[in-house]
């Protein structure tokens, strides 16, 4: 058989044609690349236009375009339309009440889920702020006593974060309203959850959290009077190695520390001195920003006075706590008292690193609990001791 074989090109002596040379060949494909490139880019920037073209589009046709960016992390997504559908168009049958930096509803979602939808204002600055720190922090945080995040909605004409709904309501109108009423236990007990959720993002998470607004308003009741800690607007998280920072960002009058009020100093130190604020209102039924309070007296200085002066503690016992239920357990609860508002005095010193912290805190509400309960039952027993 024969073989031929056929060249395309190559030296003159075989009669066949030059083969081009390496210069030639890197001309063609310089040309080639000077061809290519520009249709490519072209081909890129006509993509994006139509992109912003399409967004642009969606945002004059009323349709809202979701932004991942601040995402939380849930098990379902919720659109702008479902939150529309849930709050009756945010209609004022469904307004619970309002903050610095927008308002919350009530709704139901299509899957029969009731929650809570804060809703940030777009017409003020700090509150898309307040939004980004609020996802920064809810987004890893899990804690019994920390209200739950189901989900936010982030797009070019809200943002909003949906929460789970808290039947109870505030713990402001349990203490303030006149047709509601905690035991001393249930305060107890409500102050030990709010000690725990700040136990936990002071201590138990990897970054320690600055809560910054710890109030009666910020802190929600479920069915069971569970309490949850909420509103992580002016949240912080401390940088590794970091014990203090400095803000411009005021929180609310009457539960401020000294050094953040006055210096814009904040740690977590600060969240302890707020706490204690707020256990002084919850036993004494008294705010801090009440009208017998004036330049030269506070809660705080009125509470000292009548424990450690010449005052009487039961001059700051909330009187709906003096007699429950018929039966006359003040004995008890004078030293129950006692011991709780010492905590809540030491823990509101003028120099921060003179107050406990917050697992002290936890651990010493605990063991007055215990204390209190034991007491309790040994009454009972004689009550019934006495009637058989």
């Amino acid at each position: 058989m024969k073989v031929e074989f056929v060249l395309h090109c190559g030296p003159p002596r075989l009669q066949v044609p030059p083969c081009p040379k390496l210069s030639d060949r890197k001309q063609k494909q310089s040309l080639s690349l000077k061809i290519t490139l520009p249709v490519l880019a072209s081909g890129l920037l006509l993509l994006i236009l139509i992109f912003f073209t399409m967004r642009q589009h969606k945002k004059k046709s009323g349709i809202p375009v979701q932004d991942d960016s601040h995402m939380i992390k849930s098990t379902r997504r919720i659109s702008y339309f479902e939150l529309l559908a849930a709050t009756n168009q945010f209609g004022e049958s469904n307004f619970i009440g309002a903050g610095a930096f927008g308002s919350i509803y009530r709704a139901v979602l299509s899957d029969g889920i009731e929650v809570a939808v804060k809703v940030f204002n777009k017409e003020v600055c700090e509150a898309f702020r307040s939004f980004d720190a609020e996802c920064e922090i809810l987004r890893n945080i899990r804690h019994r006593n920390l209200v739950q995040t189901i989900a936010s909605c982030s797009n070019l004409d809200l943002k909003a974060l949906v929460f789970k709904y808290m039947t109870n309501g505030s713990l402001n109108k349990w203490l303030h309203a006149s047709d509601h009423h905690l035991s001393f236990i249930q305060r107890l007990s409500i102050m030990i959850d709010v000690a725990s959720a700040i136990e936990y993002l002071h201590h138990g998470y990897s970054t320690p959290v600055i809560h910054r607004d710890l109030k009666p308003s910020n802190v929600l009741l479920d069915d069971d009077m569970v309490a949850h800690v909420c509103d992580f607007g002016l949240a912080r998280l401390l940088d590794e190695g970091q014990s203090t920072i400095l803000s411009n960002n005021l929180a609310t009058i009457g539960y401020m520390a000294p050094e953040y009020g006055l210096g814009g100093l904040v740690s977590t130190k600060a969240d302890v001195y707020s706490y204690e604020i707020l256990l002084m209102e919850v036993f004494s039924g008294k705010k801090p920003t009440d009208s017998m309070f004036e330049v030269d007296m506070s809660l705080k200085h009125w509470i000292h006075d009548e424990c450690c002066g010449d005052g009487s503690l039961i001059n700051v016992i909330d009187p709906k706590l003096l007699n429950e239920d018929g039966i006359d357990w003040s004995t008890f609860k004078e030293q129950c008292f006692s011991w709780v508002m010492e905590l809540a005095l030491s823990c509101t010193e003028e120099v921060p690193p003179n107050r406990n912290n917050m697992i002290e805190v936890a651990a010493r509400l605990k063991n007055i609990r215990k204390q209190f309960l034991a007491s309790i039952k040994v009454t009972i027993g004689e009550i019934v001791t006495k009637h058989t």
